[in-house]
């Protein structure tokens, strides 16, 4: 057998008793990460205020009151209210000893709506919130 110091086995010859060693290598991959800070935001928030006015309608009613003396006898009962346009009217009878009982109208009472509507400004304040948001990129860009 010939002494040949060469690895790559080329030309060795090798006896059935010898034992030659290859190496085998696998490369292998290892992923790591780290934080890096690229920038950064800042949030902030303010309250407005605003005072707003609003003109509004505003109804009301009033009511007249006014009574009116009739003093006549009638044979029957007038309805005891009843309804003339925009005013109720409510008879109010009696009974009077006569030489016969007959029926009195001795008023009447009208009631009569009205209506008023005047303008006013109401004064409110009114709150709104405003956000800001701005980013600081001083950091690494990636």
């Amino acid at each position: 057998m010939s002494s040949n110091n060469d690895d790559s086995g080329i030309g060795h010859e090798f006896s059935s008793l010898e034992t030659k060693k290859i190496p085998v290598i696998e490369e292998k991959l290892v992923i790591s990460s780290k934080v890096v800070e690229t920038g950064s935001v800042t949030v902030s928030k303010k309250v407005l205020e605003e005072e707003v006015f609003a003109d509004a309608t505003v109804t009301s009613e009033e009511v007249t009151i006014e009574r009116k003396e009739i003093n006549q006898y009638v044979d029957a009962a007038p309805a005891p209210v009843r309804q003339e346009g925009d005013i109720t009217i409510i008879s109010v009878v009696k009974e009077v000893l006569v030489v016969e009982k007959r029926l009195m109208l001795v008023e009447e009472i009208h009631i009569k709506k009205h209506q008023h509507q005047d303008q006013k400004t109401y004064s409110q304040v009114l709150r709104k919130e405003e956000v800001t948001i701005s980013r600081d990129t001083s950091g690494m860009d990636i």
